[in-house]
């Protein structure tokens, strides 16, 4: 009987430890939304996952790349998931009913500039600084691709930094970004004088989503549907988001 028992409990650990998966995320450096991989604060969407994930008993590897190239590796299955996702930046991915926040786009300028934002045609008399393969909606995304000697794009994980080196310098007049991106943004390079010159007021959710490729990411996101509302219930999510300074987006 003995024997019998330490059989049964060997065989359902290595069951266990073979359904186990490492669960690879990919993203530019977005923060808070997800910052360094490395970092205590590694961003809300990191930890959210990384809760949900380990404890159905996998594990994460989270890094960063250029957006383009994450979404790219992603819809091909080299990897498994982005983060800080609007549905129409991969309009083809797996994704959950919940999503992980609502963001807007803003529009920021030196300090002492008069200009602010009235519309998309009020972008077309400036030299305005956006990130490739980022989706700003329908009207902007046209917008940007129809007017290529208007918009600067850069690619990079360190894109919105560059930006930011631009709109200094003088040779960018307006960058584009989400407004908690950027605050987080000018406080990590100790940046002053930049401020927000309106917003989009088209705020969006915003998801992890993970590759159309392969059969793991339905199980993958029915484990966030699941976890996100198990965080929101017991008040993990709101402590989560509160250490970031922000707040529970229902």
């Amino acid at each position: 009987m003995k024997t019998s028992i330490l059989l049964s409990t060997a065989a359902a650990v290595f069951s266990a430890s073979c359904m186990a998966d490492t669960i690879s995320i990919r993203a530019d450096d977005w923060f808070p939304i997800n910052g360094q991989p490395d970092a205590a604060k590694p961003g809300f969407m990191i930890e959210l996952a990384t809760r949900i994930f380990t404890e159905a008993g996998h594990e994460v590897d989270y890094k960063l790349m250029p957006w383009e190239r994450a979404v790219d590796s992603v819809r091909k299955g080299e990897f498994d998931c982005v983060v800080g996702a609007y549905k129409e930046d991969a309009p083809d991915f797996i994704f959950p009913n919940e999503n992980w926040g609502i963001d807007d786009t803003g529009f920021f300028v030196k300090e002492g500039d008069s200009w602010t934002y009235s519309g998309p045609d009020s972008l077309l008399q400036r030299k305005v600084a956006v990130i490739n393969g980022y989706a700003y909606g329908d009207t902007l995304d046209k917008l940007i691709e129809d007017n290529p000697s208007v918009f600067q794009g850069l690619g990079g994980s360190d894109a919105l930094e560059k930006n930011v080196k631009k709109l200094e310098a003088g040779r960018a007049d307006v960058i584009i970004e989400s407004p908690s991106v950027m605050q987080a943004k000018l406080k990590e390079m100790g940046v002053s004088g930049i401020v927000l010159a309106g917003t989009l007021d088209e705020p969006s959710e915003i998801y992890i989503a993970c590759s159309p490729a392969k059969d793991s990411s339905k199980q993958y996101m029915d484990l966030v549907d699941k976890g996100t509302a198990k965080l929101r219930a017991s008040g993990e999510l709101a402590k989560i988001m509160e250490s970031y300074g922000l707040e529970d987006w229902k």
